[in-house]
């Protein structure tokens, strides 16, 4: 017999659930404290699934405990396989199904009301068909709209912006029939209701983010994040259950707080990215050409490892470059040495750095990088004027002056790192032909004490790791 769902057993376990997921939270805010984040919200998530299914009549205990053993066995093959770099993608893909779960679980809900409780007489109570057009419209967006990011993060569709003709008016205008329709749910209990909101979110989740270019992805991986947290709360709702609606209320405000910060850091309105598009009016394809032929000065890996080994402080910012060639612990070897020479090593990075929240964070610290080497850009920008040298891998528009100076440059206004005070600058790109996704070019290469070190990031780090060895 099932334990009573308003016993105050439940309720405090429910609560201890809700603590451990606040601190799993806390714990991954920091590279340092992320196993022990993990570790809470493993316990937490394990705590919250035991107490529902003891509070819950279950029809087949044994079909529940073999779906868990699947999808776990899936998650754990998965994670294990999964290389650090393709971490993007993942959480796309994770966030996805989680949109989809909350889509499924409304519609159960609609077809079978009786087994949720939610009927008032003959049809089902009002406010749970608004908890149930919203939860299945977020989940929806959510399910389309990461899909559209994995395929873009995976390589698999052009990271450049989509733009269709009126998108703002088309985004608009559906988003708006959605939340008619929902507000339609809540008089009108018709199958043809909830299956509107059902297409049609799904097909705004696909217009939100086709426009959006690659380099925008960090934070419409933060906000699909966000709305994933949003549509599970909404399910909890639906289904009566206090550690959903807690966890899905924790995911969507951090995942929206994460996402206002990092539109901050890229000068970006938070608005704007609710909306969708927003990246497709700031930027332009990948790799555009440089505006303009100018001189720049090649250096080679044995130019790099001299002056490295000669100075006292290089500080290194990287950037999507260093991922895509899975440069990281090639580069953690050559700060090894520069720090056995007595160089003063940091790594600088950026809040937009890579293809989701923390992703040069997370390539670091699989490379073993010391944590109290890495610092944000708040904190060690100041120190460029002082550093000997700027060792620029993979990284582009986030060391771009023209963020600064240039008031007609679509990226105006984002911070950026202070990389132009440095005595030297090291440059690693593969092209001088290439200006990043912004399309905007770079002054940092044509500076007097830059070398542009064209290569693989990579094969370019060996070259100067063989190099210091010598």
């Amino acid at each position: 017999m099932a334990l009573s769902a308003s016993s105050p057993w439940v309720a405090l376990a429910y609560l201890v659930a809700g603590v451990l997921f606040i601190m799993a939270l806390r714990g991954l805010s920091s590279p340092a404290t992320s196993r022990s984040g993990n570790r809470y919200g493993i316990i937490g998530m394990t705590l919250a699934m035991v107490t529902t299914l003891v509070t819950h009549g279950v029809a087949s205990l044994p079909e529940i405990i073999g779906a868990i053993a699947v999808g776990g066995g899936i998650g754990f093959v998965t994670a294990r396989r999964i290389k650090m770099t393709d971490m993007p993608q993942l959480v796309a893909a994770f966030h996805s199904l989680v949109g989809l779960a909350a889509v499924l679980v409304g519609w159960a809900a609609y077809l079978n009301p009786a087994a949720f409780g939610i009927l008032e007489g003959a049809h089902i109570a009002a406010h749970s068909r608004i908890e149930m057009g919203l939860g299945i419209a977020i989940g929806a967006i959510t399910f389309s709209g990461s899909i559209i990011a994995f395929l873009k993060l995976a390589g698999k569709m052009s990271g450049s912006p989509i733009l269709l003709p009126g998108r703002h008016a088309l985004n608009l205008g559906t988003l708006a029939l959605i939340v008619g329709l929902v507000g339609c749910f809540t008089q009108v209990d018709d199958l043809w209701v909830i299956a509107a909101i059902t297409a049609l979110s799904f097909g705004i989740g696909f217009l939100l983010i086709i426009p959006i270019g690659g380099a925008d992805m960090p934070v419409v991986v933060s906000m699909l994040n966000s709305y994933s947290g949003w549509a599970a709360a909404a399910m909890g709702f639906t289904l009566d259950n206090t550690a959903m609606i807690i966890t899905g209320a924790l995911v969507g405000s951090s995942g929206a707080i994460l996402s206002y910060i990092m539109c901050k850091a890229m000068n970006r309105s938070f608005l704007s990215v609710i909306a969708g598009g927003f990246g497709a009016d700031s930027g332009g394809a990948a790799d555009g050409p440089a505006r303009e032929a100018r001189p720049w000065k090649r250096g080679s890996a044995e130019d790099a490892a001299y002056i490295m080994k000669e100075a006292e402080t290089v500080i290194i910012i990287p950037g999507y470059g260093m991922a895509v060639s899975q440069a990281q612990h090639v580069l953690r070897e050559m700060g090894d040495q520069l720090k056995h020479a007595g160089v003063n090593v940091k790594y600088a990075i950026h809040p937009v750095a890579g293809r989701m929240p923390g992703h040069m964070n997370v390539l670091l610290a699989e490379a073993n990088v010391p944590y109290d080497e890495v610092f944000e850009l708040e904190d060690i920008n100041g120190e460029f004027a002082q550093a000997d040298v700027a060792f620029i891998i993979g990284a582009n528009d986030v060391v771009n002056p023209a963020a600064k100076t240039d008031k007609s440059s679509t990226i105006y206004g984002m911070p950026v790192f202070d990389v132009e005070k440095a005595k030297t600058i090291f440059f690693v790109k593969r092209s001088m032909g290439g200006v990043g996704y912004s399309g905007v070019d770079n002054d940092v290469f044509y500076m007097d004490q830059t070398m542009m070190l064209l290569a693989d990031a990579k094969k370019m780090v060996e070259d100067i790791v063989k190099a210091l060895a010598h």
